[in-house]
């Protein structure tokens, strides 16, 4: 799957999505496209790699 990216020279391209968090980390990419609009990397909401979700809980015991 590719994704489009804006690099930090304001240009833009499409990449794939494997190499999407090496360029992040590299701070070659400032923003991406998501379904849901533009993810700036400073700004935006990324995906954690440790899975933790810090939100409420939403899930709610079964009566029994």
């Amino acid at each position: 799957m590719n994704i489009r990216v804006l690099f930090s020279d304001n240009s833009s391209s499409m990449v794939s999505d494997s190499l999407l968090q090496e360029l992040i980390v590299k701070g070659k990419v400032v923003a991406f496209f998501r379904s849901t609009g533009w993810v700036h990397v400073k700004r935006g909401p990324l995906r954690r790699s440790e899975g933790r979700y810090d939100g409420p809980e939403r899930r709610k015991a079964s009566p029994a």
